[in-house]
């Protein structure tokens, strides 16, 4: 089994709503079975190679079923609805382990 990384970067429409979504993924996503860990917020990059994007989620789970189970999962709802409400533009991308390959 390899571990993989969720990576998800949001553009918000209007506002800044990092915080909010800061905190709503640190109440929920920790509690699914198979995060190993939850990274996220703001970039503080010198280079500005942002694109327009506002705040990065990074999820590590323990394998490709946690990930398949933490899509529909329930404590992955109000994070997922809220990112979708807020946005402008949501890029999501996926990649295992290089050991797995």
């Amino acid at each position: 089994m390899s571990g993989v990384t969720h990576t998800v970067l949001v553009e918000w429409d209007g506002a800044d709503r990092s915080s909010e979504a800061d905190a709503l993924s640190r109440e929920h996503l920790p509690r699914i079975d198979g995060v190993e860990s939850v990274q996220l917020g703001t970039s503080v990059s010198t280079e500005g190679l942002e694109g327009g994007f506002h705040w990065m989620l990074v999820v590590r789970f323990r394998d490709r079923a946690a990930l398949a189970g933490y899509l529909p999962h329930p404590e992955h709802r109000p994070v997922a609805e809220f990112i979708g409400g807020a946005s402008a533009r949501v890029v999501v991308f996926d990649v295992e382990d290089a050991a797995a390959k």
